[in-house]
């Protein structure tokens, strides 16, 4: 029962003689709770009747005082313990407490229910299965007192494990950062970074104004578009660890998120390097001022690069937990710094300043650095390059979504405010822009005198000559000093301190980023060379190993000492990055699954392909070859993961997106008209278990690879439940063995009374649209003569239902039969004995390394565990039985024979009887064989029937038929003796076999042989034998001939005569099949279902 949000609920007593499963809502007044309460309010409630309307349970709830309800839930008089009480007691309060009381196994929605397993968010719990539901209790359950109702309100299973698993228990300590401290902070840090104070004036003396504001605009474009794609993915479900790339991953599949995964573990390693070259360069410009220079200003940058990377290193390594504390400091520092420079602004300038080209805001200033000055070798695009590392901040929070609270919300949250942050930057434009000319020389005695004429320049104008920085390099001014932000400042030293802030907290988001995502790469095993860096260390799972690679990496691109260097590598990366966000979120949208429900609603898929686009366009407008070069590097990833075939499956928009498409084409497949021209042979192939008759399975594949669908049947017969159960358990193993074997096959089962029903359910049911069997593939059945009669019966029977269903048939027979479960079954055991031996050999050899500890009952202990000694006897008792059989050289044969289709066929023939016009699938099936690699050195040989005084003719009409065809022929040969009697000892041995089965009642009495025909209606009768007389002789004359013509022959396809229904009986067809294929090489018996397969027409 639901209990509603008022602030008190109420409950009546029970009343006498109530009927347990009567329950009734009515309002009534409570004096003792509910003083003071007013009565004319509505009641809120929620009614259900078990029973009749004479005795109900009244219980009533009305908002008031709360402590009502607690005193009823903590006063030991008003309820009972579990144990206090019988589980089916339905008149204590205790059962109304509870959802749906106690005669239900049905479980109440839990969140539980939906985690995945080893979630760190909780333990998963199994709800009641179908199966538990659907079928009655079993009677020999006990139940527990209280077990009933915890299990009727999804509150536990009986014997469910509540002990959470050891990497939940290792992940309950680990420190975990709201979005405000793990998303927002981080990308503030990363926005307000090495850029903004070193490079934006620097970006502003080349761009301009009005350009630089389109730079930080056209970035802010970017990210903005991104960040709104990234809130998208985000929010439809939980994010784990690895950012980016877990968002890349887990929506278009292992191949793209593999790809970007290492190019952007790669660049945030780089970026380490760009912060920590930004704050070197800054320290060197102090040493220069104290002129305390160490060697020269690139080796200075290098030497103090690496010493700040081994510090930050150490910090890093020393736990998330103090690198989060670090951010907070390192952000307030910068944020007092940012005031600092606006202050800065307004406070007078004096002449030592003035010579360095700060001048306070001056519209002449403004009007002459608005337009751009690009030097030479820069553009928009370069200057562009330079400064979008600044904006690469908004996936700082991302890259460690692993450790932070609740990932989705947070994520989504962070992006937004700090991409309205990013806007910050370019307020820092205007000012820079407008109080700071583009050249100075730092010399206060470059003032001009009275009088003297301007060079025009608004220098000039405020008193200053700066002329001479158009022949010689100077030092000062926006184009020349990286540190003009500390030069504006109110405080100089805020600003440096600011620099180190931002500097050092975005080396250090970057450094810690970088191996988080690599750890999350290696974890999901994609490439297998890189799991050692997987291994995470202490509670909070740190990348200890990702941490000195990103380091090794980083101390590289530091040697490069040049920031304007570094930065286009970043921007390149990240750009990648973005644009495969923005497409993962376009993709998830136009694959229009139902799993896509992103919480966050301001997106649009074409507004996130725009950005996606737009990522690729600028990435080749800034450096075209460093574009083609890293696409290529993820076209190679991408090949390489697809080609290997990760084992994982996440559900991502490429797999929606295929079967979208499948689905597509499948409907609109069913709108176009079959055309003989496309007919290709669709097969279901009754193999079982397709790893039980691989030849069958392999001679079948031969025809349909690449060409036609190829669908394994199996059919369980006995009870429904426990051959449901069977089926339901062994779908995916079977279908994954087609997939390990490489057979493009699909895998379908049905339960049955009977084979047949079975079989017929199949032909019936199978295929979608146009995509439907059309032929029946079945292996001979070669114990037919000491098989059970309902066998047989059954195997005619689904020969019969194909032909009903107009389907053709394909009966294969080869010499060693096809099924080789026997042999499955001793391998089975033999590699159960085996891990099994060395189970025990590990195991006494882990007790000698421990003597001490536990002995010998130790080791008992151990084996006991492994349960060596039970199924030994059984495991014995089956080998020395199959010994005792002498199969061994059988079942060796029988693997051989199993994978003789395997095998690549020698130089031979295919010979093709072809007797019976069936629309020429006799003809198509051996010519599609010669068309496969295994089969090609196969030539084929035609055999058909003539008349023996028209040979010649025949032939010729033949050989133009199949030329018609384009169907490449080594030999035609007419049969012109078909129709003569075989020699007396084939029709001998064919009178012998058909023996046992025939009823003789032409040798008996009318009565006698009328009551045998009753009793036996099987058996071959004199009548049916003499009327299909000259068709028995027949079969028997067909197999002189094949053992005369294609005994050497590497395959046989013969046209299979059909047993017209209730004229010939089941018994004399099996014995036709039997005398037609004796003694041959492998025979394929072939029946179309007599429409045109074949066309000469174009």
């Amino acid at each position: 029962m639901s209990l509603n949000n008022s602030s008190s609920v109420f409950l009546d007593s029970v009343p006498t003689n109530t009927n347990r499963f009567q329950v009734n809502v009515i309002n009534e007044n409570h004096e003792s709770c509910a003083a003071g309460i007013d009565n004319t309010d509505p009641p809120h409630y929620e009614e259900t009747s078990f029973g009749d309307e004479q005795n109900r349970l009244r219980i009533s709830f009305r908002p008031g005082n709360q402590e009502c309800y607690d005193n009823f839930l903590q006063t030991g008089e008003t309820t009972k313990t579990d144990a206090s009480f019988h589980t089916y007691d339905s008149h204590t309060n205790t059962y109304y407490l509870q959802t749906f009381g106690h005669n239900t196994m049905d479980a109440v929605p839990k969140i539980e229910y939906y985690r995945n397993t080893g979630s760190v968010s909780g333990p998963k719990v199994n709800r009641p299965s179908l199966l538990e539901i659907h079928e009655q209790l079993a009677k020999n359950v006990a139940v527990t007192p209280g077990s009933a109702d915890r299990v009727a309100n999804g509150e536990g299973m009986p014997g469910e494990e509540h002990a959470e698993n050891k990497e939940e228990d290792n992940k309950a300590g680990a420190v975990k950062f709201g979005w405000v401290k793990g998303v927002l902070v981080r990308c503030m840090l990363n926005i307000w970074g090495v850029m903004l104070f070193i490079r934006l004036s620097w970006i502003v003396g080349e761009a301009g104004i009005g350009l630089g504001i389109i730079v930080i605009g056209l970035s802010v474009v970017v990210t903005t578009l991104t960040g709104i794609s990234m809130s998208a993915i985000c929010t439809n479900g939980v994010v784990r660890g690895g950012g980016a790339y877990y968002l890349i991953s887990r929506s278009l599949g292992p191949e793209f998120g593999g790809s970007i995964g290492l190019i952007f573990a790669f660049a945030n390693a780089v970026a380490v390097a760009m912060y920590v070259v930004g704050f070197a360069e800054t320290v060197v410009d102090l040493l220069k001022e104290s002129d305390s220079m160490m060697v020269d200003p690139t080796n200075d940058i290098r030497i103090i690069g690496s010493i700040t990377v081994v510090i930050l290193l150490g910090i890093s390594v020393a736990g998330m937990e103090w690198e989060a504390k670090a951010q907070v400091i390192l952000l307030i520092i910068l944020l007092i710094a940012i005031a600092n420079f606006f202050i800065g602004t307004v406070i007078p300038s004096n002449n030592e300043k003035k010579s360095r080209g700060f001048f306070n805001y001056q519209a002449s200033i403004f009007a002459e650095n608005f337009g751009p000055s690009f030097t030479k070798g820069e553009g928009f695009f370069s200057v562009f390059a330079i400064f979008f590392p600044a904006a690469t901040g908004i996936l700082a929070g991302a890259n460690i979504s692993g450790d932070l609270e609740v990932y989705n919300n947070m994520l989504g949250n962070g992006k937004e405010t700090s991409v309205y942050v990013d806007n910050i930057s370019i307020t820092m434009i205007v000012p820079t822009g407008a109080c700071v000319v583009r050249d100075a020389t730092g010399s206060m005695n470059d003032t001009i005198i009275s009088g003297i004429n301007c060079n025009g320049s608004a220098a000039c104008g405020l008193g200053y000559d700066f002329s001479r920085c158009r022949h010689e390099p100077c030092q000062y001014g926006l184009m020349n000093n990286f540190q003009v932000m500390s030069m504006v400042s109110g405080f100089g030293p805020l600003i440096t301190a600011g620099i180190f802030s931002a500097t050092l907290s975005s080396a250090l988001a970057s450094l810690v980023s970088a191996p988080k995502v690599f750890q999350a790469l290696c974890k999901d095993n994609i490439y297998k060379a890189l799991q050692f860096f997987a291994k995470g260390y202490g509670k909070n799972n740190e990348p200890l190993r990702g941490y000195i690679l990103t380091f090794v990496i980083a101390m590289a691109f530091i040697l490069i000492a040049e920031l304007n260097t570094i930065a286009p590598i970043i921007s390149n990366f990240f750009l990648a990055s973005y644009a495969l966000i923005n497409f993962s979120c376009f993709h998830a949208s136009y694959a229009k699954s139902p799993g896509w429900r992103p919480a966050y609603g301001i997106y649009n898929m074409w507004v996130s392909l725009f950005g996606a686009v737009l990522c690729c366009a600028v990435m080749f407008v800034i450096n075209w070859w460093a574009a083609v070069i890293t696409y290529v590097i993820e076209f190679f990833l991408y090949i390489y993961v697809t080609y290997k075939k990760p084992d994982v499956n996440w559900g991502s928009s490429t797999q929606a997106l295929s079967y979208v498409s499948a689905l597509d084409n499948a409907l609109e497949l069913t709108t176009v008209e079959d055309h003989v021209k496309n007919f290709r042979p669709q097969c279901i192939v009754l193999t079982g278990g397709p790893m039980t008759r691989p030849a069958l399975l392999d001679i079948t594949y031969a025809f349909t690879k690449n060409s036609g669908l190829c669908i394994c049947c199996e059919v369980f017969v006995g009870p429904r439940k426990l051959c449901v159960k069977e089926m339901n358990s062994g779908m995916a193993k079977k279908q994954a063995w087609l997939i390990k074997n490489k057979i493009k096959a699909f895998y379908a089962a049905v339960a049955a009374d009977c084979f047949r029903d079975g079989v017929r359910s199949l032909l019936q049911a199978s295929g979608l649209g146009r995509m439907k069997p059309n032929t029946l593939v079945i292996g001979y059945k070669k114990k037919w003569r000491k098989a059970p009669l309902t066998e047989i019966e059954n195997y005619v029977g689904i020969i019969h239902d194909a032909f009903d269903f107009e389907i053709g048939v394909v009966i294969v027979r080869i010499s060693q039969g096809f099924d080789i479960s026997q042999v499955l079954q001793v391998q089975e055991e033999l590699e159960k004995l085996e891990q099994e031996r060395l189970a025990l050999e590990a195991t006494i050899k882990d007790n000698e390394c421990e003597e001490g500890n536990g002995g010998i009952r130790g080791l008992f202990k151990k084996v006991g565990k492994l349960n060596i000694t039970k199924p030994t006897p059984k495991k014995d008792s089956s080998i020395n039985t199959i010994q005792s059989m002498h199969v061994g050289e059988f079942n060796q044969k029988l693997v051989e024979a199993s994978t003789q289709f395997k095998k690549k066929q020698g130089k031979g023939t295919i010979d093709v009887w072809w007797l019976f016009d069936d629309g020429g699938l006799t003809l198509l099936i051996p010519y599609i064989l010669t068309l496969r690699k295994k089969w090609k050195d196969c030539k084929l040989r035609i055999y058909v029937g003539g008349k023996i005084n028209r040979i010649e003719e025949e032939k010729i009409a033949m050989a133009s038929l199949l030329s018609k065809f384009r169907i490449k022929f080594a030999d035609i040969h007419i049969i012109g003796d078909i129709n003569i009697k075989p020699n007396k000892e084939s029709w001998k041995f064919f009178e012998e076999m058909i023996e046992p089965y025939r009823l003789h009642e032409s040798c008996k009495d009318l009565t006698t042989a009328e009551k045998l025909k009753r009793e036996t209606p099987w058996k071959i009768t004199d009548a049916e034998l003499e009327a299909v007389k000259e068709k028995s002789y027949r079969q028997v004359r067909l197999n002189e001939l094949l053992q005369e013509h294609s005994r050497a022959a590497n395959l046989i396809v013969l046209s299979l005569p059909v047993a017209r229904k209730g004229s010939i009986s089941d018994l004399l067809y099996m014995a036709w099949l039997e005398i037609l294929t004796k003694n041959l090489p492998p025979v394929l018996l072939v029946r179309g279902n007599h429409k045109n397969v074949l066309t000469f027409y174009s």
